[in-house]
């Protein structure tokens, strides 16, 4: 039997980077690549020297390690990740880990975490975001599964893990089965939402007030020592200021055409399979779908033509009002977000700890900003708090800046700048502060085609009703269905 603490699987750089981390830490760590030549590299490479044990096999990297022996995946996920755990089956001993650190769905990890525990084992689904350098220097990691794994694993992963003020790890047990690997798919949406608001009003400052990314960079850079201090102010700040060989600005040599890789659609999958409005966070994943057609737009926007430039007068006035605009929505992202973590908690059991959560996001990954402390003191004052929005700060929040949200849209309206995930989010604010909404009439719409029923103000709740709206129909009504 061998001495390493952990193992690795999968050396690609968050991998790598995972790796070196954990034996910075004092661990000693046993790799394993499918690609013999990418261990070769890495144990002659940067790991040479180190307490890192290159394996090239299962059974090597099982005898590698002390037991309960405990192994991290860090491979593509989908099929990749059901292959390694069938080779880590075969080598692997009753009470053994398996941690999936990937960007799994967490309705695999319900699946896996079910069959690893069959066999004896324990499984683990952790989400981890920070990317290169959060792997490196501490990430946010959000584990679930099996609980008895996780007195296991703990002190590995919470020594990785970032810190947040006051030296709390920002790594903390979310849930059973695909709790952690479900907390990081709403991470990445809110994430997805996060980088949509800041695009937004980035194309409202460069083409409804004609800054240029200099100045852009600036105005970023004031945003980043206040509310809005985050590490995706803080990045946005950098890459305005960047400049390519010509001593021009990069940004805007860059194709305007956004990438993803799932873990948005996920949460928008999610979020409809559960009745929850995460509007702001389907936006954003629209967006990026839009913006993948450029050639259809570029054809466009030979065709059609837009309102005429209507600057706003005032500069400053106006780049403050985006400036709360953009916090305004940013609430309402994570207000969304918290709505789902809940509705799946409630379907799946899970008791999962919000003001942790926001917590966990507080260092080390994507997401991570000052705001998020606002977070934790709201569901630490009220831990059944039923909506972020209605946490007095938020509240504040949201009253402060209602007007210089609405004056941003207009100018967005008037300029013909879209701006879906500002918009989206007033929207909701908007449907939420109402007493009554025209539901009503849709109601009355569903039960005038379909006979499916409607309830009445001047009723209990619970009772339906079904008009024969024509006179040619019946009495007898559809079922019921609600999400």
């Amino acid at each position: 039997m061998g001495n390493a603490d952990i193992g690795l699987i999968g050396l690609a750089v968050m991998g790598e980077n995972l790796v070196l981390n954990m034996e910075s830490k004092g661990f000693s760590v046993a790799v394993y690549n499918r690609t013999a030549s990418r261990t070769d590299r890495f144990t002659r490479g940067r790991g040479a020297g180190k307490k890192i044990t290159g394996c090239y096999s299962p059974e090597e990297l099982a005898a590698a390690l002390r037991r309960p022996r405990k192994v991290m995946i860090m491979v593509k996920a989908g099929e990749a990740v059901d292959e390694t755990i069938e080779r880590l089956l075969a080598v692997f001993e009753k009470g053994d880990v398996i941690i999936d650190g990937g960007n799994s769905n967490y309705q695999d990890t319900i699946r896996r975490a079910a069959y690893v525990e069959s066999r004896g084992l324990f499984y683990i689904g952790a989400g981890v975001s920070g990317g290169e350098e959060g792997a490196l220097t501490g990430p946010s990691i959000m584990p679930g599964g099996s609980p008895a794994a996780w007195a296991v694993v703990q002190p590995v992963l919470q020594a990785i893990a970032a810190k947040a003020d006051g030296g709390a790890p920002c790594c903390d047990w979310v849930g059973e089965n695909g709790a952690g690997h479900f907390v990081k798919m709403v991470h990445n949406g809110i994430e997805y939402g996060d980088m949509q608001l800041i695009c937004e009003t980035y194309d409202l400052m460069q083409n409804a007030l004609g800054l240029s990314c200099e100045e852009m960079g600036d105005v970023f850079d004031a945003w980043n020592r206040g509310s809005l201090n985050s590490y995706l102010i803080e990045i946005t700040r950098d890459i305005l200021r960047y400049k390519d060989g010509d001593g021009r600005p990069l940004a805007e040599k860059i194709l305007d055409t956004a990438g993803q890789k799932g873990t948005g659609k996920w949460t928008g999958i999610a979020a409809l399979e559960f009745g929850v409005p995460l509007t702001l966070i389907g936006e954003a994943v629209f967006g990026r779908c839009l913006s993948a057609a450029k050639n259809e737009r570029v054809r466009a926007s030979r065709i059609f033509s837009g309102p005429r430039p209507a600057p706003p007068e005032d500069r400053g006035a106006f780049i403050n009002d985006l400036e709360k605009a953009l916090y305004a929505a940013k609430v309402v992202s994570y207000a969304q977000g918290y709505l789902l973590m809940r509705e799946a908690a409630r379907e799946y059991k899970w008791n999962l700890n919000y003001g942790g959560i926001a917590l966990m996001w507080r260092g080390g990954c994507i997401i991570r900003s000052v705001f998020l402390g606002k977070i934790k003191e709201a569901f630490d004052k009220q831990p059944d708090l039923e909506n972020l929005l209605l946490d007095p700060f938020f509240t504040g929040v949201i009253e402060d800046a209602q007007a210089s949200w609405r004056r941003v849209a207009a100018v967005a309206v008037r300029n013909g700048i879209p701006v879906p995930a500002l918009g989206s989010a007033l929207a909701y604010f908007d449907g939420y502060r109402r007493e009554r909404l025209p539901a009503n009439l849709l109601q009355a719409q569903r039960d005038y085609f379909g006979a499916h029923t409607y309830e009445r103000l001047d009723r209990p709740r619970g009772e339906f009703f079904h008009t024969n709206w024509t006179g040619h129909g019946g009495s007898t009504s559809a079922s019921t269905y609600t999400v």
